[in-house]
């Protein structure tokens, strides 16, 4: 079956044993769509990418990035409409709907 994308916003913390290493990657993947920004804890990231659903993005982002670096951690936060999912590495931990007012 085939499922058009959706545009999502991503706000992710990303920590890593070597940051140097992921740096290109999420530069690449995330291009002129977004920003990341080194912190002390690791990269802080704010992007829109486009995709099926919040879950393949996920694993493609994290795949990616654990290709370069095994230890690699995401929290990532998913929206796209009026749905927001938060995953921690591959598992989904939240689904929420944005309140309208």
């Amino acid at each position: 079956m085939f499922m058009s994308k959706k545009k999502f916003k991503l706000i992710a913390k990303i920590s890593s044993p070597n940051p140097s290493v992921i740096i290109p990657i999420l530069e690449r993947i995330i291009s002129n769509n977004g920003f990341l920004k080194p912190t002390n804890d690791g990269i802080d990231i704010n992007a829109e990418l486009n995709g099926e659903s919040a879950r393949q993005l996920n694993r493609m982002l994290l795949s990616e990035l654990r290709r370069v670096e095994k230890k690699t951690r995401i929290r990532s936060e998913w929206t796209s409409e009026e749905t927001t999912e938060k995953f921690f590495d591959y598992a989904k931990k939240e689904m929420a709907k944005s309140k309208q007012k």
